[in-house]
């Protein structure tokens, strides 16, 4: 079992098809080694793509990530990093933020991205993102910002996430981007009708999917979340698959291309994701998911 590769864009980066997180690895307690063999197994399994951000773990994250990595650096030749930058927390690690803010100036954009590859024991990251879309963005500052960075080699490739359409498009009209970065999954279905996935198929870019199972909402108890996860469960076409691994072959039956990003330490839900790559959901089961999720069927 092997997760397949897919290019973002027709000039973008080639990526597995689904993506490890590794926003939460600050809360797992573990050790560089252990940190180590859970990068070894995910490459094991194809999944080469590692998505992290600068504020994930309270600016903790990349650093032990980075840890793991320089106890294997030959390993960074088998893998795709990318980062996020813009939110600013109020945190001990950085004093001169007085209030959470968000800053897409070029002068942040470019020390974030260089702070992350000294905390990711690399000299350039294939992807970095403007996490969230400030309503003091400029687009021309983005894009200097940008430039900058792709000039040195300190960064491949560029993209957002969570901007709007119009969002997306006012950035992209001043540098390209490969990718959009948003939350979808069974329990949020808004981007599938906001035009967000629409321009991503127009455009032919891959976007990245957070939080596909709903943050572990999915198996909640609450009444929603019970029908969605019963239907899940009972869909002929991919032969009763179980619910989670269902979830991701109904965001990956979407002909926009998404890319899934997992959240989990744990191997064997890693591996139920690149599972759901070979599953080939029919029209009338992606919409019994839909129909749960929605409540009513289709108009």
């Amino acid at each position: 079992m092997h997760a397949p590769r897919i290019k973002l864009s027709s000039q973008g980066p080639e990526f597995s098809r689904i993506v490890a997180g590794a926003w939460r690895m600050a809360d797992w307690n573990w050790s560089p080694q252990q940190r180590l063999s859970w990068i070894k197994g995910c490459l094991d399994l194809g999944v080469t793509t590692f998505d992290h951000a600068d504020i994930y773990g309270g600016y903790q994250a990349e650093a032990q990530f980075g840890a793991a990595l320089a106890l294997e650096p030959g390993l960074r030749r088998q893998m795709q990093l990318v980062s996020k930058t813009g939110i600013a927390l109020v945190s001990s690690e950085r004093p001169e933020h007085r209030i959470q803010h968000y800053n897409t100036r070029r002068q942040h954009i470019i020390d974030s991205a260089e702070r992350s590859l000294t905390n990711l024991h690399t000299d350039h990251l294939d992807l970095l993102l403007i996490h969230r879309p400030s309503p003091l963005m400029d687009a021309d500052e983005i894009a200097e910002g940008f430039h900058a960075l792709h000039q040195s080699g300190k960064v491949h490739h560029f993209g957002v996430s969570n901007f709007s359409p119009r969002q997306f498009e006012l950035v992209n009209s001043r540098v390209p981007l490969v990718t959009n970065q948003v939350e979808v999954s069974p329990l949020y279905l808004d981007l599938l009708h906001d035009g967000t996935l629409d321009q991503m198929q127009q455009l032919k870019i891959a976007p990245m999917a957070w939080s596909p199972l709903a943050g572990g909402r999915l198996f909640a108890a609450g009444e929603r979340e019970t029908r969605v996860r019963e239907v899940l469960s009972n869909l002929a076409s991919i032969g009763n698959a179980p619910a989670d691994e269902a979830a991701y072959a109904w965001l990956l039956r979407h002909p926009a291309r998404m890319l899934p990003i997992t959240g989990s330490r744990k191997l064997d839900v890693i591996k139920k994701a690149v599972s759901a790559c070979s599953l080939q959901m029919d029209e009338q089961d992606w919409f019994a998911v839909w129909q749960a999720a929605s409540g009513h069927p289709v108009p």
